[in-house]
């Protein structure tokens, strides 16, 4: 089992869980991050560490976020892996609560 970032994340980009995470699987695109599925051990210590909670385990993935599964596993073949946390965006607050970011996320 793995766990999954979903819409939540795009356009903020927190990084707190990218520091707690004890194998590195986080994976770090223009604006999101994804988590690599053939990293991941299902510790879930990122999930209480993300402050617009845009992170879970694969089988509470909401239904309406299912597609970002498979997303998280192709994008972190092809981004890099970001080990430690790193300023948000300056505007991320503002787009903490933003719902249907899907069309911002850049790849």
């Amino acid at each position: 089992m793995t766990h999954v970032v979903t819409e939540s994340c795009i356009k903020c980009r927190y990084t707190d869980c990218v520091d707690v995470c004890p194998v590195d699987c986080f994976r770090k695109g223009p604006n999101f991050l994804v988590i690599d599925p053939d990293e991941c051990i299902d510790c879930a210590v990122c999930i209480p560490e993300c402050p617009v909670s845009a992170i879970f385990a694969e089988e509470d993935v909401p239904e309406d976020q299912r597609d970002f599964i498979a997303m998280n596993a192709e994008l972190s073949q092809n981004w890099p892996t970001i080990t430690r946390m790193e300023p948000h965006f300056p505007d991320a607050d503002e787009w903490a609560d933003v719902k249907d970011k899907r069309g911002l996320l850049e790849r």
